[in-house]
C-alpha cells in the first residue's frame, strides 16, 4: 500500500511524498442510537480504513486528491478564507477540521498537498466522514506540534462535523476512530466518555462486515429527526424525573415513567435508548465471560429495535439480516450505523464464512435486485502515522 500510495502522489501532484497516515474506519458491535441519548456503545476500530499521503506546502494552500473521486481532480483551498461550499464535496469534512483548530488558536501556518484513499465503502455506515476527519487531526497534531491529546482530537473532529457540515452527529465514531486499540472493542459511556477496553475473545469467530450497498447519506437521513424526538421525550420525563439524558434510565424506570411521554412515536424511540443501552451493558458482560451465544442474541434484540421502535432499517437491511440468521454458524446480525442503509455487523464461525457470504449473496440479489458486499476485519488500533 505505502509503494502504490508513494507512486500516486508523485503522478498527482509531481513530488514526493513525505509522510503517510492511516486512519481506520469503525463498526459498532452493539449500542446503536445510543451515544446522543447518553447511553453505551460498543464500537471498535477496523482494518478498514482512510490513507493520507502528504508533503508540506511554502504556501497557504491545501489541495487535495482522493482516488475513490478522481472524477472531481483537484480540490484547492486557502487557509486564509475556509468556507463550506457544496461543490468542494468530499473536502469540506478537512476543511471543517482545519476550521475548528484555527478557530482554537492552533496556528496553522503552511498548507499541504494530500492524497487521500480510503478502502472503507462510502455511504455505507463505517464512518468514512470521521475517519477522513481524524486522519486530518493527526495530520494538523503531528506536523505542527500541537501536542494535542488523542481525546482532544475526537472533540475538534466531532465539533467539525457538527458546526461545519451540520451533521448534529454524537461523539462514538470519532471516540472509535481515535482511540482505537488492537483486537478491542471500547465501552463507552457517551454521557461521561469514561470508557473502558474490552478484549474480543471470540476464537474460531469473525467479525464480517455485510454492505447492503444501497447508499445513505448521513447528513440527509432521517438522524436529526430521531434525534429530536429522542430530545422531546426527555424532556416530557424530566417534568418529574431529575436526569439528563435517556441513558440514565432503566428498563424498569422507562416503563414506570412512559406515561408522561406526549407523543407515542417519541415514546417509541426513548423505549430503544433506554433498552439499547441496557442491552449493551449485558453484551458486554456476556463476552467477558465467554458467553458468545448470549452476545449473539442481544445482537439480534438489538436488531430488532431499531426495526420496531426506532424505525431506521429499511427492506436492504432487515433482508441481509434475516438472510444471515438462517445461515450455519451464525451467532448474531444486525444493523450498525445510522441505518437507512449501509451495513450490517455479524458473528460468523470460521468455517462457515465462505458459504454464508455464497449463500447470502445469491439469496439477496435474488430478493433484492443487487449483490451485497461482504468484508471479513480485523480489529484495529486508531488514527496513526505509518510512515
Amino acid at each position: 500500500m505505502i509503494d502504490f500510495l508513494k507512486s500516486e502522489f508523485n503522478k498527482i501532484f509531481e513530488k514526493d511524498m513525505e509522510s503517510i497516515f492511516f486512519s481506520p474506519g469503525r463498526v459498532n458491535l452493539i449500542g446503536e442510537h445510543t451515544d446522543y441519548n447518553g447511553g453505551n456503545v460498543f464500537p471498535c476500530a477496523l482494518s478498514l480504513g482512510t490513507y493520507g499521503a502528504i508533503s508540506k506546502r511554502n504556501d497557504k494552500k491545501v489541495r487535495m486528491y482522493s482516488l475513490n473521486f478522481t472524477d472531481v481532480g483537484i480540490i484547492e483551498f486557502d487557509l486564509e478564507n475556509i468556507k463550506y461550499d457544496k461543490k468542494d464535496d468530499w473536502v469540506n469534512y478537512p476543511k471543517g477540521v482545519i476550521k475548528i483548530f484555527k478557530d482554537k488558536g492552533y496556528i496553522v501556518d503552511y498548507g499541504f498537498d494530500i492524497l487521500v484513499y480510503g478502502n472503507i465503502p462510502n455511504g455505507s455506515g463505517l464512518s468514512s466522514s470521521a475517519s477522513l476527519e481524524l486522519l486530518i487531526s493527526v495530520i494538523l497534531n503531528n506536523s505542527f506540534s500541537f501536542n494535542l491529546s488523542t481525546l482532544d482530537m475526537v472533540k475538534y473532529s466531532q465539533e467539525a462535523e457538527n458546526s461545519f457540515i451540520g451533521v448534529n452527529c454524537g461523539i462514538m465514531d470519532q471516540f472509535a476512530i481515535g482511540m482505537g486499540k488492537k483486537d478491542c472493542a471500547i465501552l463507552l459511556d457517551c454521557n461521561t466518555l469514561e470508557y473502558k477496553y474490552s478484549k474480543i475473545n471470540i476464537d474460531g469467530y469473525s467479525i464480517v462486515i455485510g454492505n447492503t450497498n444501497k447508499k445513505r447519506g448521513l447528513a440527509d437521513s432521517k438522524y436529526n429527526e430521531r434525534r429530536n424526538e429522542c430530545e422531546r421525550a426527555l424532556k416530557n420525563l424530566k417534568t418529574k424525573l431529575n436526569i439528563n439524558s435517556l441513558g440514565e434510565l432503566t428498563e424498569k424506570d422507562f416503563e414506570e415513567n412512559k406515561y408522561l411521554i406526549e407523543n407515542d412515536i417519541d415514546k417509541k424511540r426513548a423505549k430503544h435508548a433506554v433498552y439499547e443501552n441496557q442491552r449493551t451493558l449485558k453484551a458486554v458482560e456476556a463476552l467477558e465471560k465467554n458467553d458468545i451465544k448470549l452476545f449473539g442474541k442481544l445482537m439480534i434484540e438489538s436488531h430488532n429495535s431499531l426495526r420496531d421502535d426506532y424505525e431506521v432499517t429499511g427492506k436492504e437491511l432487515d433482508t441481509l439480516v434475516s438472510l444471515s440468521l438462517k445461515e450455519n454458524g451464525v451467532i448474531g446480525s444486525r444493523m450498525t450505523g445510522a441505518g437507512f442503509g449501509g451495513c450490517t455487523v455479524s458473528i460468523v464461525k470460521n468455517e462457515f464464512i465462505d458459504d454464508f457470504i455464497k449463500n447470502v449473496t445469491n439469496d439477496y440479489k435474488n430478493e433484492i435486485g443487487y449483490e451485497p458486499t461482504f468484508y471479513t476485519v480485523e480489529i484495529s488500533d486508531g488514527t496513526r502515522k505509518l510512515v
